[in-house]
């Protein structure tokens, strides 16, 4: 597997390119805007987009999702469908938030649970499920790579916030814990914004996680 971060939109969100590198076979992991940019990701990487996948509906990691699907005729995968919460909320989203075009509302070709897998090329990601920031939240992980994409679970140094309508600060530190932490100390992480770090770094040094808080 390969990858490519792409930070998108005001909030520099993590959107993430990822490949197969026997197929070129691509996904875009959390399109929120700046598809322009994406695209060109893509095709200086040489590779084929044929799927988004979606960790949660916040308009900066799904405002995108809609148009991108129209415009290249690809299916959306994830998240979890308690997410509809949110996606069904992204026109009012783009307006609160100033995006420059109308964030399309969508229904996801596929809605993912824990347990469940997805493929890019010859891939297979793991799908856990981690609510707490958001209902419905996912998080992808390529176990030979040890690599997660962790969305707005955990960041390196913070957690994601919990102040949102339906997110809830227990719920998010057990999802952390009880589903991420048993991955290995040593796999990196992408969150949705910052730098990447490795689980075990955080349960060292992360204040809200850390072992022993």
């Amino acid at each position: 597997m390969d990858y490519r971060i792409i930070p998108v939109t005001a909030f520099a969100q993590n959107c993430t390119l990822l490949w197969c590198e026997e197929t070129q076979k691509a996904a875009v992991v959390d399109p929120g805007g700046d598809l322009d940019t994406i695209l060109a990701a893509a095709a200086h990487a040489g590779v084929t987009i044929e799927k988004i996948l979606l960790t949660h509906g916040h308009i900066d990691h799904a405002g995108g999702t809609a148009e991108l699907a129209h415009r290249l005729g690809i299916a959306i995968e994830g998240p979890q469908r308690e997410e509809d919460f949110w996606i069904a909320q992204l026109p009012q989203q783009s307006r609160m938030f100033g995006f420059p075009d109308q964030c399309e509302a969508f229904t996801p070709d596929r809605w993912l649970d824990d347990g469940d897998k997805v493929t890019v090329g010859n891939l297979v990601l793991d799908v856990l499920y981690t609510p707490g920031h958001t209902p419905g939240h996912i998080v992808f992980f390529h176990a030979p790579s040890k690599l997660a994409i962790v969305g707005d679970v955990l960041f390196a140094g913070s957690i994601g916030r919990t102040d949102f309508p339906r997110g809830d600060y227990d719920t998010l530190v057990r999802s952390i814990r009880e589903k991420l932490w048993p991955l290995g100390d040593d796999v990196q992480f992408i969150p949705g914004h910052g730098p990447m770090s490795t689980f075990g770094e955080e349960r060292r040094s992360n204040p809200f996680v850390a072992d022993g808080v």
